[in-house]
């Protein structure tokens, strides 16, 4: 059997890799471009880069941050989001264990991660990436409650944003955030669901007034929410039971 560090090493890397994939659905899929085609390039010069290019973290240390043909910075973004989803994945394995559905829930929240650096840079939230996280968090041993938490969590959000819209006289919610609701719902379960929206309010609450002409993406308080309280489950729902019952 693999000792734990070992284990941990591998997730880390396959976090990673997994990582360098995202990269490419954040820059392609906002402009529409193929995620499988053509191979990775340089963003300035254009020229295709080498296998050795695409060494998640270790390129970009080793080429010292600069394309290897034009010099020119590569994106901190990068490496960044490569190392990020390498420490989610292994968070993700310290809170489940190598369970066989491991994967799909770490797919999820990385489909989520990128769904979270896209709405930063473009305010936008492609449904393709949006629908893939809620299908992959369907993707558990109970799917049937996970499936239903999914549709009441979502189609309740709907509900609020209509009503809201209504009243309001103006769109007040759109339909992102209701399918980022559903995925929060299949992973979390109620009443986790409630605290995470709870908890993305609090988070969103500076940012939201400091940029009040602007206005701030939701969708990234919503994911890092659903992580938090996926992650400290038993921690959420003690707090939740003294709040009720003191």
């Amino acid at each position: 059997m693999l000792d734990t560090s070992i284990v941990t090493l591998i997730i880390f890397i396959f976090g990673t890799m997994i990582g360098s994939f995202l990269n490419v659905v954040i820059y392609r899929i906002p402009k529409g471009e193929s995620i499988v085609f053509p191979s990775s390039k340089c963003q300035n010069c254009q020229t295709p880069l080498l296998w050795y290019h695409n060494i998640p973290i270790f390129s970009w240390l080793f080429l010292r941050g600069k394309c290897a043909f034009c010099k020119e910075p590569i994106a901190k973004q990068y490496p960044i989001v490569e190392f990020v989803t390498g420490i989610i994945f292994v968070a993700l394995f310290f809170k489940l264990g190598l369970v066989w559905y491991l994967p799909f829930v770490a797919a999820s929240f990385a489909a989520l991660f990128a769904l979270v650096m896209i709405d930063f840079k473009y305010m936008a939230v492609p449904d393709n990436v949006n629908f893939a996280a809620l299908v992959f968090a369907l993707i558990q041993p109970d799917f049937l409650h996970a499936l239903m938490y999914a549709v009441i969590a979502a189609g309740g959000l709907y509900l609020i944003g209509l009503l809201s819209s209504l009243l309001a006289r103006k769109q007040a919610m759109g339909g992102a955030d209701v399918i980022v609701a559903g995925t929060m719902g299949a992973l979390l379960g109620f009443p986790n669901f409630f605290i995470a929206l709870f908890l993305s309010a609090l988070l969103a609450m500076i940012p939201s007034l400091i940029n009040r002409k602007t206005g701030v993406p939701f969708v990234p308080f919503l994911a890092l929410a659903t992580f938090i309280v996926y992650l400290y489950d038993n921690e959420a729902a003690k707090l939740l039971e003294k709040i009720i019952y003191g």
